[in-house]
């Protein structure tokens, strides 16, 4: 009788999921109003969607070409979404700075399941602004100078074990900054059984944000929660251990358990977090602190091989930087936040890369864009491929030239790190981690990819698919 039970469910799963999909594909009659398609019925035009993003220019060209027909506003049903696709900065403005109450983010249901319900990706209004100000302080360029001499160290390590062997730099990028975020949240050691179990376990958790969402064993969906659940063991353990005095370390768990986790005292309790928000919230850091910087640096090295008039003159900086030091001193803390040329640098990456292809929103009531009215509860998806490639703000788009950005970019043109209240509250912990890594890096080693291969992986965060292999020499 078992196999008959596993088929029933199957077939259960997918009859259910049909009639759901069917049920999302069917449009409101506001709808008619915008341009666009919604492709054919349950699937819409989620097969275009995904083919155009795996390829080199990722969901620009799906983009593009309905942007061609039916402009800036226009409508689609991909992924199990109706969805309204927009952009320019008129959108990018409403959309970001969510200007009285318009918007709210919109996470995938995957998402906001392994996530959890008090994390800062999904809170709003009042309850936003107190936990962005919580965390705020450890992710602060003056909160982040202690773990300064973590980073530096562990990127010399890194890199020590690059030279003579073929190199996937996305991987090692990865295990980079999950370590470092890991290290900061909970004083994690680089290296032993605990860090394994940490990586394993978020690895699962990340590739589960774009899953189905069928919470069946077996699935990414399952798998992530089970990981998750993993996880939140793992810290209730070290929050115990904290409280009975057993354990002391001067990082960012610290720091939320000794100011901001609740007591029994209401009065005393109003700013601060119970044991599911600290949870929740350190998870979101875990996953905003990795994916976005592990992409960002990958893109950042492939680009520099790619131009070497710009890898040239990236180095003279640091070769200027080294020069003014006594001999045998290794890099500094001022050092680090006087580096011009390399941030512009880090910004044209994430200009030309557009990790965060599209940001996704939710009208939390009606109002009206490019003619195009918009109804409370739909879906919009601002498209920042296009903006970031906009030959008005950024002549020849496709062209890699840090020197765009010699001076101030028009307000919501450039939106690397976002913008508005949900501006990415890691922007200087991923600038000091490519900072440093790209000092040690740039200094020591010269490099060669082992292949040519423009596409991206399937993922929320665009990275190479190739995960970008490469030969590296000493200088």
């Amino acid at each position: 009788m078992e196999p008959i039970l596993v088929i029933f469910v199957l077939v259960s799963t997918f009859l259910f999921s049909a009639f759901f999909l069917l049920h999302l594909w069917i449009s409101p009659k506001a709808v008619e109003e915008i341009p666009g398609t919604l492709g054919w019925p349950i699937v819409g035009e989620s097969f275009s969607f995904i083919s155009e993003f795996s390829s080199p220019s990722g969901i620009y060209s799906f983009m593009k070409k309905r942007q061609e027909r039916y402009g800036k506003v226009f409508k689609s049903f991909v992924l199990g979404r109706f969805t309204v696709f927009m952009t320019g900065r008129e959108a990018s403005k409403i959309l970001l700075t969510g200007k009285d109450g318009m918007v709210s983010l919109n996470l995938f249901y995957t998402g906001q399941q392994v996530l959890g319900p008090t994390s800062l990706l999904q809170t709003t209004g009042e309850a936003h602004k107190r936990l962005r100000r919580l965390i705020a302080e450890p992710l602060s360029v003056d909160g982040l100078k202690k773990y300064f001499h973590f980073i530096n160290a562990l990127a010399i390590e890194t890199l020590d074990h690059w030279p003579g062997r073929k190199v996937f730099v996305l991987e090692e990028a990865s295990t980079f900054t999950l370590k470092v975020i890991g290290n900061m949240i909970m004083s994690l050691e680089p290296a032993g059984e605990e860090q394994e179990k940490f990586r394993s376990n978020f690895k699962i958790i990340s590739s589960s944000f774009a899953s189905l969402p069928f919470k069946i064993p077996g699935t990414a969906f399952h798998n992530g929660i089970k990981a998750r659940d993993r996880m939140y063991a793992m810290l209730d353990s070290i929050i115990a251990m904290r409280r009975t005095g057993k354990s002391f370390q001067q990082d960012f768990l610290e720091s939320l358990i000794m100011k901001h986790t609740k007591g029994g005292n209401e009065e005393e309790d109003g700013d601060k977090l119970t044991d599911k928000q600290l949870k929740d919230n350190i998870l979101t850091l875990l996953v905003a602190g990795h994916d976005t910087t592990t992409a960002a640096l990958t893109w950042l090295i492939k680009f520099l091989d790619e131009n070497p008039g710009v890898l040239e003159q990236l180095r003279e900086e640091h070769r200027q930087i080294q020069s003014k030091r006594t001999e045998g001193a290794n890099l500094t803390w001022s050092e680090v936040n006087n580096m011009p040329y390399t941030n512009k640098v880090i910004s044209e990456t994430l200009r030309r890369a557009t990790i965060l292809p599209w940001f996704s929103r939710k009208a939390a009531q009606d109002f009206e864009i490019d003619g195009c009215k918009i109804k409370k509860g739909w879906s919009i998806n601002l498209d920042v491929v296009s903006i970031h490639h906009d030959p008005e703000v950024f002549p020849d788009p496709y062209r890699f030239s840090p020197s765009r950005f010699d001076e101030p970019i028009k307000s919501y043109s450039f939106l690397g790190f976002g913008s508005g209240p949900r501006m990415c509250p890691g922007i200087n912990l991923a600038k000091l981690e490519i900072c440093v890594f790209i000092h040690h890096l740039i200094t020591r080693y010269k490099w060669r990819p082992m292949e040519k291969d423009d596409s991206v992986q399937p993922t929320l965060v665009r990275m190479p698919k190739n995960k970008y292999p490469i030969i590296v020499e000493p200088l």
